[in-house]
C-alpha cells in the first residue's frame, strides 16, 4: 500500500509522522499513561519486544527528556493559560496563550534523575538517546545476565539471578506474526506474554507494574485469573489508537506481590511445571475450582453468589476501561487529506525488515508491476 493511501486510511500513523514518533504505537501507550498514570514514581523500565522502538522513544522523552504529553501536557497547558490570564511575569508566553514556553525552556521540562531504561528485542533497533538495546531472546535463561549487566553494570555479578536494583516497570507491545487463525494467534500470544511474565518476575520490585499486549479470547479470563495471582491490582484497557475491530488490549497489572518463598528463573519457568504457591495477599486461599470440564467436554464457568465476599468468589473478572480522549481520532475512520498536503517519510524506516532480501531480488530484476526483465524464461 502505498504512503498516500495509508496516509488517508490511518489518522494515527499520519499523526506519527507529523509529531516524531517511530510507530503509531506510541499513542497507544501515551493513552494508557493517561488513565494509569503509568510513569509516576518510575525511573527504572525494561521494554521487552521493543523494536521498532517507538514505546521506548515514550519512555525515552518523558522520563528522560521530561517532555510532557497527554493529560500531563494538558494540564500544563492549563497551568499556563491562568498563570498568563492573571499577569504572572513568571511565565513568558511569546505566541499567545498556551503556546510553548521559549525563553526558558528547563521551566518546560521536567526530567527524572537516574533514569534507567532497557530495550530488548530479538530485531535489531536504531539507537535512542539514554536507552539501552540489547539484541536477545526474551524466552531464552542467557538474556537474564545481559539484562542484569544492562540494568547495573558497576555492580553486576555473573552469578547473581536477580537483580541487585529492581526495576519499577516492565513493558511488552510484542506480538507474533498473525495468520489469520484468531485461535492460533491468540494462543502464540497468550505464550508470549507468558515468556514476557516470567522475566518481568526477575526483575521487577515490589509494587511495580507489568504491561503487555494481549488478544482477547474465550478463555483470556484464565489468564486475568493467574496474573492476579501475583498483582494485586489487574486491568485491561483498550486505548482509542487501537482499532476496535482488532482483538488486541492491554493488560494492565500494578501492586507486584510475589508469593512468600516464590523464586523467579527462566530455567524453570511458570508453565513448564513450576506452579506458584497460594497468595494471601492478592487472592486467599481457594478451595473451590474454576472451572468444570462436563463429560460432553463444555466447560463450566462456576461463579460465587451476590452474598459471598470477593475474596471468595471462585471467579474474577478484570476490569475494563477504554483510554484516550474521546474527542480524539477514531482509528477506524478515513479522514480525508487537504489538497495541499505533503505525504512524509516514516520517521525511522525499518532496519532489518523480513522483506528486505525481496525487495533486494526485485530491484536486481529490474523493477515489479510490468517492468521486470530477466525473470521469466522467454519460453513462458
Amino acid at each position: 500500500m502505498g504512503k498516500s493511501s495509508k496516509d488517508k486510511r490511518d489518522a494515527y500513523y499520519r499523526l506519527a509522522k507529523e509529531q516524531g514518533w517511530r510507530a503509531r504505537s506510541a499513542f497507544k501507550l501515551l493513552q494508557i499513561d493517561e488513565e494509569f498514570n503509568l510513569f509516576e514514581d518510575v525511573t527504572r523500565v525494561v521494554d521487552l519486544c521493543a523494536a521498532p522502538g517507538s514505546w521506548s522513544q515514550v519512555l525515552s522523552r518523558i522520563l528522560i527528556k521530561g517532555e510532557k504529553f497527554g493529560r500531563a501536557g494538558w494540564e500544563e497547558k492549563k497551568e499556563q493559560d491562568r498563570r498568563y490570564v492573571y499577569g504572572d511575569d513568571s511565565i513568558k508566553v511569546k505566541e499567545g496563550i498556551g503556546a510553548p514556553l521559549k525563553p526558558d525552556t528547563k521551566e518546560q521540562l521536567n526530567p527524572k534523575k537516574d533514569v534507567k531504561i532497557v530495550a530488548i528485542d530479538l530485531q535489531p533497533m536504531s539507537p535512542l538517546e539514554g536507552i539501552t538495546t540489547l539484541r536477545a531472546d526474551i524466552t531464552h535463561p542467557s538474556t537474564i545476565p545481559l539484562l542484569l549487566q544492562a540494568l547495573d553494570p558497576e555492580s553486576f555479578d555473573p552469578v547473581a539471578t536477580s537483580v541487585s536494583h529492581p526495576v519499577d516497570l516492565v513493558i511488552s507491545d510484542g506480538a507474533p506474526d498473525v495468520t489469520g487463525l484468531h485461535d492460533l494467534d491468540i494462543y502464540v500470544q497468550g505464550q508470549l506474554i507468558w515468556a514476557a511474565l516470567n522475566l518481568a518476575l526477575c526483575v521487577l520490585k515490589p509494587g511495580g507494574k507489568f504491561v503487555a499486549k494481549i488478544f482477547r479470547g474465550k478463555d483470556v479470563d484464565l489468564l486475568y485469573a493467574q496474573l492476579k495471582l501475583v498483582f494485586k491490582r489487574v486491568r485491561v484497557a483498550k486505548p482509542r489508537s487501537s482499532r476496535a475491530s482488532s482483538i488486541e488490549a492491554f493488560v494492565v497489572c500494578e501492586g507486584f506481590c510475589p508469593p512468600k518463598g516464590f523464586k523467579a528463573s527462566l530455567d524453570n519457568p511458570l508453565g513448564a511445571g513450576s506452579k506458584l504457591p497460594p497468595n494471601p495477599e492478592t487472592s486467599g486461599e481457594r478451595t473451590k475450582p474454576y472451572r468444570r470440564v462436563r463429560e460432553d467436554g463444555i466447560t463450566e464457568l462456576e461463579l460465587g453468589s451476590e452474598d459471598e465476599e470477593p475474596e471468595d468468589d471462585i471467579r474474577w473478572i478484570a476490569p475494563f476501561l477504554s483510554c484516550g480522549d474521546l474527542s480524539a481520532y477514531d482509528a477506524d475512520a478515513s479522514y480525508h487529506l487537504p489538497k495541499d498536503r505533503t505525504s512524509l517519510d516514516p520517521v525511522q524506516p525499518p532496519t532489518a525488515p523480513p522483506y528486505k532480501r525481496a525487495l533486494e531480488m526485485r530491484k536486481a530484476a529490474g523493477g515489479a508491476y510490468g517492468k521486470t526483465k530477466g525473470v521469466f524464461p522467454e519460453s513462458l
